[in-house]
């Protein structure tokens, strides 16, 4: 768990130290119960540790009088110590923490033959004190539960050689053993570290975060509108021509009645927001906007959200119709007295409307396949492993749009375009489709469950990095089709990548296929030599940790299709944040920068000294590119690190001018810097990265940084840098993109989040 720094951290007024006290206090009374004492097991849960080394250490050391169990008193002299002291006092029970004198167990921290020494005042030894120095195999024992705690699995030797690299750092006078004073000289030597030493015990005993004054809604700041314009003034113009349509409809049937006006403006509105939805989904001829100016004015980026926003919107009016209509036909039931309600509305009449007077009829049909498409297309129905029920019930689209024209007598007039269109589209992928499948040449099943097809490129299969395409295996379902990136650079000419994470139903299906062992099967003819050479040779120089099948599996793909990255290109100072597996769009351009950043290099015969020219063209303006990958633990690196090992070689050539592509690593279940029990570790790291010019937990030369990233400091070295116009692009979680957006907002970037 990750933990906020305390509020010790910083110098405390008089009154917040009494509210600090008096929260304490409290939050002791709720732990301890009636017997006013925490034993181990409750100071664990109140830490909220993953491993129990660190709980006992630092049990041991508030637990001065050896009791077994910690009191209000012993906590709050502890406490105040840390919270209150300087850096001596901070970097004294690190020292102690690490100072386990040989004497530990598999369990914990209390060896057979001694326990550890306690925490005291500036140094002075207690009974239970260690023994003062700290040996290498004591250096060992903590490292290694630095690493579980941070949840990093590293090989024994690796673990040695850090080890090694701190001792050897702070083993001054070469005795065997490092003393406080050699560790304090050692630690000052990173500032960073000594800046943020703080302790995680203390924070979750840190008094609420003051009260602020309210701050102004985000939606009307200046820099919001700046980066929602494009956005904003297209709802401004969708609700006000919705407006419009409503009046001119209503205004066109005066004098029938309330009931009628309004049913008929609902009506207008229908024909335009129904044809609409069409347009959205148009994905090919969005595809071709984005290459146009077009792009900078309309928000092609959030189809899929206007997608949803219309279809909420043509459900309300649908509601609303019908009830006008229902309304006024009782109206009429009544004032006729001849007839009744269900006349009105289950038989046909002529001039009610419609094909034969069916407008009744049909409108009850198309209010119920609308309700039954909104149902089934909520997220709940399509993460619950029900994908198919979606898939079916939303192809009824095409009843819709047919009884639609039944229904009302003008809105063919508002669908012939883009019905022709959406027709049209449909027709070009099925025609891809009938074509033939494609060959999944091979098959890597990497760590978390990760899929990575290597698919035959099609002959003219011609997309833009960060594109996707739908992907269908009819062996896996015949007929789902779901969007994935393509993570290979369209500079590879014979194959294309896709990277699946397992996170639904049909992603898990997937993986679970090429898990099964396969029967011996024919050789399938080969695409070519070339590429079954180039091919081998590829996977002989670029290893990945996952399993290597070939495969004889045939999909279909239907794309590709644009998104918001292909601007990236186009920008001057260009940030990629890639959550997870969220680095799949960027895994392409990536690759595609490097290869037209490899064209633009020039090199003298004579000398062979090689620049890179600084003319700008209309293929690429980028001037600089930071690329920031977050994952959860070092595994989920695996997935890409033979393609980020090939981009920091071929960086590396150009650090003497500066880096253009350079690569920021997360690994947000390690221990912080600012986090005591993993001083010594991030210590280690760094010594031993700056040693081996490599990083100890992906292998490259970037080092990975612990924890997340402060995106204030992140943003700011950008905004130093003035490369140019900063745009940021973001693929990960939802909750992530609005922290993200909201300092983008701040530093005036461009922010652009991956849709589809």
């Amino acid at each position: 768990t990750q933990h906020s720094p305390p509020a010790g951290s910083r110098t405390m007024s008089a009154a917040e130290d009494a509210e600090w006290l008096r929260w304490v206090t409290k939050q002791f009374g709720n732990i301890a119960g009636e017997d006013k004492e925490i034993d181990l097991e409750e100071f664990k849960t109140a830490l909220q540790v993953k491993e129990s080394f660190f709980a006992e250490r630092f049990f041991a050391l508030f637990d001065s009088d050896g009791s077994g169990t910690i009191s209000l008193e012993e906590l709050l002299k502890a406490l105040s110590l840390l919270v209150h002291g300087n850096q001596t006092d901070k970097l004294r029970f690190l020292f102690q923490v690490y100072d386990v004198d040989g004497k530990v167990n598999p369990r914990g921290c209390q060896g057979a033959n001694g326990i550890p020494g306690s925490l005291t005042h500036r140094g002075a030894h207690s009974p239970r004190a260690g023994s003062g120095s700290i040996e290498a195999d004591e250096l060992h024992v903590v490292l290694r539960w630095c690493l579980r705690e941070s949840g990093i699995a590293l090989p024994e030797e690796r673990l040695a050689a850090l080890t090694s690299a701190l001792f050897e750092a702070a083993d001054k006078d070469r005795s065997g053993s490092i003393t406080f004073e050699e560790l304090r000289e050692e630690l000052e030597g990173f500032p960073e570290v000594m800046e943020n030493l703080t302790i995680s015990a203390a924070s979750w005993l840190k008094p609420p975060p003051p009260t602020e004054s309210p701050r102004r809604p985000r939606c009307l700041t200046r820099p919001y509108w700046h980066n929602h314009r494009g956005k904003l003034a297209f709802l401004g113009g969708y609700a006000f021509l919705n407006l419009l349509l409503f009046a001119l409809g209503a205004l066109w049937h005066a004098g029938l009645g309330g009931w009628v006006l309004v049913a008929r403006g609902c009506g207008q509105c229908l024909n335009f927001n129904c044809a609409f939805l069409a347009v959205l989904m148009l994905r090919r001829c969005l595809t071709w906007l984005r290459a146009t100016p077009i792009a900078k004015v309309l928000p092609l980026d959030q189809h899929v959200v206007f997608h949803q926003l219309v279809g909420y919107v043509v459900l309300a009016l649908a509601a609303v119709h019908t009830g006008a209509h229902v309304a006024n036909f009782s109206r009429l039931a009544q004032r006729d007295g001849r007839h009744v309600l269900t006349e009105y509305l289950l038989s046909a009449r002529p001039g009610v409307g419609g094909l034969g007077g069916t407008a009744s009829q049909t409108g009850l049909a198309l209010q119920g396949l609308l309700a039954a498409m909104l149902i089934f297309s909520s997220p709940c129905v399509r993460r619950s492993g029900h994908f198919e029920v979606f898939y079916w019930t939303h192809l009824s689209y095409i009843s819709v749009w047919t009884l639609l024209i039944l229904h009302g007598p003008h809105f063919w007039k508002w669908f012939a375009i883009p019905g022709c269109l959406f027709a049209l589209e449909k027709a070009v992928g099925l025609a891809g489709r009938r074509a033939g499948g494609l060959r999944i040449v091979e098959v890597n099943l990497l760590p978390s469950k990760v899929t990575h097809l290597v698919i035959e490129r099609p002959q003219f299969f011609h997309y833009e990095p960060g594109d996707y395409v739908y992907l269908n295996i009819p062996a896996i379902a015949a007929y789902e089709w779901h969007p994935f990136t393509i993570s290979s650079a369209p500079e590879q000419q014979e194959t294309l990548w896709l990277h699946i994470r397992s996170l639904g139903q049909w992603t898990n299906r997937l993986y679970e296929y090429f898990q099964q062992p396969k029967l011996p099967s024919p050789e399938p003819e080969p695409l070519s030599r070339s590429l079954r050479e180039k091919r081998c040779q590829r996977w002989a120089q670029v290893g990945t940790d996952g399993a290597r099948l070939s495969a004889d599996a045939e999909c279909y793909i239907d794309g590709p299709y644009g998104t918001s990255t292909r601007r990236i290109f186009t920008s001057e100072h260009a940030v990629l944040i890639g959550a997870g597996i969220g680095i799949t769009p960027f895994a392409s351009i990536l690759q595609s920068i490097m290869y037209r950043y490899r064209r633009r290099k020039q090199s003298c015969p004579s000398c062979h000294y090689s620049w890179c020219e600084e003319v700008r063209d209309e293929e690429m303006t980028l001037r600089k590119v930071d690329f920031i990958w977050i994952n959860r633990d070092q595994k989920h690196f695996e997935w890409f690190i033979s393609l980020l090992t090939k981009l920091e070689l071929e960086q590396a050539e150009q650090e003497a001018r500066g880096r253009f592509l350079e690569m920021h690593m997360y690994v947000t279940s390690a221990l912080g810097k600012n986090d005591v029990k993993a001083v010594g570790l991030q210590v280690a790291l760094d010594l031993l990265a700056a040693k081996e010019q490599r990083d100890s937990i992906t292998g490259l030369r970037t080092r990975t940084q612990p924890g997340r990233p402060d995106w204030s400091k992140v943003f700011g070295k950008v905004a130093e840098e003035k490369k140019g116009k900063v745009q940021v692009f973001f693929c990960g979680s939802p909750a992530l993109a609005k922290v993200i957006r909201a300092h983008c907002e701040r530093f005036g970037f461009r922010f652009f989040k991956e849709n589809f």
